[in-house]
């Protein structure tokens, strides 16, 4: 299928339905874990590092993923990523019911979960730099920017939607993730009839560049994107430590209660993607500068006070930081390099996320057994840092020219 008869409009609704989809899936987790975590006996430390141990392997596999969508097609790789996402998830609950059933406890539990973390990360990494390099495939220079924004903002809607799943935890710890197994089994399917090839993908299939996370042209980006994902991901899997604590709650309570702050966090990000990013034809770089001072509040909040009111407020405001920050990062990256080196870069950028994810929730869960308040002070200390970095990576910001190529 040429350009000239390609469905444009069917291709980037279907896929950012899936995305939908996608968020879902990623955010369910989160409201859940901590309580979990509680229920089976594990320590913070050991709780955040299933996270991590998942997220590192996310981290080693995307760019893999990324250059196999340039081979083999953006449609197989996240077909690959959503069954894949679908298996894994069956293989984690299993083991978490084995724990919660008391089949399986201690040492050998907490080792059943990191692998089976690891086995689903390893395989469900590949839907996302396909999906953001299949965006990049349908869209050009000018509208870039705001493609990205789409694909984060349906991502953002479906994070939204994941913690009101997890609300069905009052029922069953883990009815929301069996739940989130078979939504993204028919995910897969709907990508399946929909979706179709993008043409520009034709003239790079058999592309095998490897990009380095040090190519000059993607390196201001890559700083950026790693501190301010470790700094979001630090906060991300402490803050059920925190509401459960804080504010005194069960297991069921505090997923409830942490879900309703998550999906404020996403509804605010959203708002800001479709209200700013959408609307307004803003460079990615300067996305990026707008966002950290939000974070930096945000982060200053949550270290300063411990009712639910404002640490859900903080949590809002960490969406609206987020909502400019992440379609700058995946735009700003994507027009560094050229349309054929699309599938490479969203795979090193897709890398970025799970490294902070991989970096923050060790550094979050042994800082939380110290002291709940230290997680939240030293994000905001190391966003101020990044923040006075800004000039100096911004002066080091190019464009690739689709002329060019």
């Amino acid at each position: 299928m040429n350009a000239d008869n390609f469905p444009f409009a069917q291709a980037r609704t279907t896929l950012l339905a899936s995305l939908i989809i996608v968020g879902m899936g990623f955010s369910v987790l989160f409201p859940l874990l901590a309580p979990l975590g509680r229920q089976l006996g594990l320590s913070e430390f050991q709780t955040t590092s299933i996270i991590a141990a998942s997220s590192l392997t996310v981290f080693l596999s995307a760019p893999l993923w990324g250059r196999l969508s340039d081979r083999w097609g953006r449609k197989k790789v996240i077909l690959i990523g959503l069954f894949g996402f679908s298996a894994g998830t069956v293989l984690f609950n299993t083991v978490l019911t084995l724990g919660i059933n008391g089949w399986l406890v201690g040492l050998p539990l907490y080792f059943a979960l990191v692998l089976t973390r690891i086995m689903h990360a390893s395989v469900m990494s590949a839907a996302m730099p396909a999906s953001n390099a299949y965006m990049a495939d349908i869209t050009d220079i000018k509208s870039r920017t705001r493609g990205m924004a789409a694909a984060g903002a349906a991502n953002n809607f479906g994070a939204i939607m994941g913690p009101a799943l997890a609300g069905l935890a009052v029922l069953s710890l883990l009815s929301p993730l069996w739940i989130m197994a078979a939504v993204a089994f028919l995910n897969g399917l709907f990508i399946l009839r929909f979706l179709p090839d993008p043409p520009r993908q034709q003239n790079i299939v058999g592309n095998r560049k490897r990009m380095k996370y040090t190519d000059r042209r993607i390196l201001p980006f890559i700083i950026v994107g790693v501190a301010m994902f470790s700094g979001f991901a630090l906060v991300q899997q402490t803050m059920g430590f925190r509401f459960q604590d804080a504010l005194n709650l069960s297991t069921g309570d505090t997923a409830k209660t942490f879900g309703l702050a998550m999906m404020l966090s996403a509804a605010c990000s959203l708002a800001t993607q479709t209200l700013i990013v959408q609307r307004l034809e803003l460079a990615p770089f300067t996305l990026l500068k707008l966002a950290i001072p939000l974070l930096i509040l945000a982060f200053s909040l949550m270290a300063s006070f411990n009712t639910q009111w404002m640490l859900t407020f903080a949590m809002m405001i960490q969406g609206m930081g987020m909502g400019l920050a992440g379609p700058g990062f995946m735009a700003g990256a994507s027009l560094s390099v050229s349309p054929q080196e699309q599938g490479a870069v969203a795979g090193v950028a897709s890398a970025c996320g799970p490294l902070g994810f991989t970096v923050g929730p060790l550094v979050g869960g042994a800082l939380y057994q110290i002291s709940p308040v230290l997680p939240y002070a030293f994000a905001a200390c190391m966003y101020v840092v990044l923040f006075l970095c800004m000039q100096w990576l911004g002066r080091r910001v190019t464009t690739h020219s689709e002329d060019e190529a």
